[in-house]
């Protein structure tokens, strides 16, 4: 997971440099955005139901192989085209290890998913934390943009064969004669919480991938700064939930905490200081922390037979989020403003409270039939 948060902001950290190398606008790094973002979707969705079929050791390790492929791919390809062409792998390699590890962590921690849950995605935090901190200082310092992907790539490869090797439980279904069989993606709580998980990703990327624009008052430093405390408190808010999240019911303290994060961005967007307007994003990234994790560890509660399923199908429905909501913020300032943008992006966090309430409401009043 610290690989997966790390390259995802491998390519919007390098952007300044991979746009002249290939005589590309911001429109073509936009279409590698969504190259990347749909094949992760297909490796969400695909991963789960093959772990299903073939067994996680083998998803995952072809997963990570995948990855390391695609970097590479990218670190030495001659044209844009191929470029592109080699973002597949690499996209469709994520999103399998994303809901993966996700399904992995549910089955093996069925009594403290909440806490589990909060610990993994604690290390993609770190991971998106680290990758602009990091990359940053190394182009600085003349590093080549291909020497850093190259080196991404090398540092895959031995998690590919860790995958390979490790003893984990094997994720297959098995089908039990004459059980009532229910499909995951098809039932009412797995849907509320696929909407759930695509509203606060597309919050919570949104904020994210506009902020330093957001802030356009402040200096470079100071607006990339804002955005290193967004996600550090991210990360801060899933160590306390990893403290305190199995305590409570985990819809209902989802619900609670994307509730707070909407309030705490209203309020950042219309508050007069900037100063405070900072501190209040990192409000919004310290609540935003647990919900992710804690949508999952939800799923996993109420099919705990299906976990590569159910974490394939949220992964992938996450995603969805991503590619939807953010690009449109871009639109919506140009007519609006992206003021209106960032209210809009809160109005998302208050639905995925919402619908978590309503989950949590549902579970108080009725069992979730068995799967098969």
């Amino acid at each position: 997971m610290l690989l997966v948060g790390w390259t995802g902001l491998l390519v919007p950290s390098l952007i300044r440099s991979i746009e002249p190398a290939f005589a590309q606008t911001d429109a073509g790094i936009g279409v590698y955005f969504f190259v990347n973002a749909v094949a992760y979707i297909g490796g969400s969705m695909a991963g789960g139901l093959l772990t299903e079929r073939v067994g996680r050791r083998i998803v995952l390790s072809v997963a990570v192989t995948f990855i390391a492929l695609g970097l590479a791919g990218m670190a030495t390809v001659p044209t844009w085209a191929l470029f592109l062409a080699v973002a597949i792998p690499f996209g469709f390699g994520s999103g399998a290890i994303d809901g993966g590890m996700n399904g992995l962590v549910l089955d093996l921690y069925p009594d403290g998913r909440g806490r589990a849950l909060n610990l993994l995605h604690l290390f993609f935090s770190l991971g998106a934390l680290a990758s602009p901190l990091f990359i940053g200082r190394l182009v600085e310092a003349g590093a080549g943009w291909q020497t850093i992907i190259a080196a991404t790539a090398l540092a895959a490869v031995p998690l590919a064969i860790l995958f390979a090797i490790v003893a984990m439980p094997s994720g297959r279904h098995a089908k039990i004669p004459g059980a009532t069989t229910i499909r995951v993606g098809l039932s009412l709580p797995i849907i509320a919480l696929a909407i759930a998980i695509a509203c606060y990703v597309a919050s919570e990327i949104g904020v994210s991938n506009w902020l330093v624009r957001f802030l356009e008052t402040a200096s470079i430093g100071l607006a990339t700064s804002a955005l290193a405390l967004f996600w550090g408190s991210l990360a801060l808010g899933r160590i306390v939930t990893a403290w305190l999240g199995d305590r409570f019911d985990h819809a209902l303290f989802a619900a609670t905490a994307a509730l707070v994060a909407a309030i705490a961005l209203v309020a950042a967007v219309l508050v007069p200081s900037l100063p405070a307007s900072i501190v209040l994003f990192g409000l919004v990234g310290f609540a935003f922390g647990p919900v992710y994790p804690l949508i999952m560890a939800v799923g996993g509660d109420l099919y705990p037979t299906r976990s590569a399923a159910v974490s394939g199908f949220l992964s992938g429905s996450a995603v969805i989020g991503a590619i939807v909501y953010p690009p449109l913020m871009g639109f919506i300032s140009v007519e609006a403003g992206l003021s209106v943008a960032m209210v809009g992006a809160a109005v998302l966090s208050l639905g995925c409270a919402a619908v978590l309430f309503a989950v949590a409401r549902r579970e108080t009043r009725s069992t979730v039939p068995a799967v098969s």
